[in-house]
C-alpha cells in the first residue's frame, strides 16, 4: 500500500500518487481562487469608502420623515403646558382674591393690591400674552360689600386665543 504526503506533510493511506497529486492541485487552486477573492474584494472597499448620493438621499429622507412626525408633537407639547401654568395661574390668583376678600372684608382694587398685601410675591405672568395683563371682573356694585368702593371679584386671560379643547381662554 502507497503511502502519500501532502505539502503540509500529513500521510494518507490507501491513496495513489497521483491521487495527492491532484488533490494537492486542487488545495492549490482553491487557495489561490480564495486570495484573488479576498485581493479583488479589498480593492472594491477601498474604491467605495463613501457612501453614494443614493444613500444619503434615503437617510436624509427618512430624518425629514421622522421630523415632520416630532415637530407638530413638540408643538402641541408646549401648548399644554402653557395651558396647564394658565389654569394654575388662574386657581391661584382666584384663590388670592377669596383670601383678601374674607381677610379684609372688601375685595381689593386692583392685583397689585394683592401684591402690596403681602399675598403674593408678585403678579403671575399669563402664559399665553406672555405678559401681567389679566382681564379683571369687577364685582357688582349692589352685592359688593363696601358698595361704595367695588372691588375685583375674578380674572381672566387677556388672549384672544382658543385652546386645545376649543373654548376660549378669556372664558376660563
Amino acid at each position: 500500500m502507497a503511502r502519500a504526503t501532502n505539502k503540509f506533510g500529513v500521510s494518507r493511506s490507501g491513496a495513489s500518487d497521483s491521487d495527492a497529486t491532484k488533490s494537492e492541485t486542487t488545495r492549490t487552486a482553491k487557495m489561490r481562487t480564495l486570495a484573488l477573492r479576498t485581493f479583488s474584494h479589498r480593492r472594491q472597499r477601498n474604491h467605495s469608502e463613501g457612501f453614494t448620493l443614493l444613500e444619503l438621499m434615503i437617510v436624509l429622507t427618512l430624518i425629514m420623515i421622522l421630523a415632520s412626525i416630532a415637530v407638530p408633537a413638540y408643538n402641541q407639547s408646549i401648548i399644554q403646558a402653557r395651558e396647564s401654568v394658565l389654569r394654575s395661574n388662574l386657581s391661584t390668583l382666584r384663590n388670592v382674591i377669596s383670601q383678601y376678600t374674607l381677610d379684609k372684608q372688601k375685595a381689593p382694587q386692583s392685583l397689585d393690591d394683592i401684591v402690596s398685601a403681602g399675598y403674593l410675591r408678585q403678579v403671575p405672568v399669563d402664559p399665553m400674552t406672555r405678559e401681567t395683563n389679566w382681564e379683571v371682573v369687577q364685582e357688582d356694585v349692589m352685592s359688593a360689600v363696601d358698595q361704595t368702593d367695588p372691588g375685583i371679584t375674578d380674572v381672566h386671560s387677556a388672549s384672544t386665543g382658543t385652546a386645545s379643547d376649543g373654548t376660549a381662554y378669556s372664558s376660563w
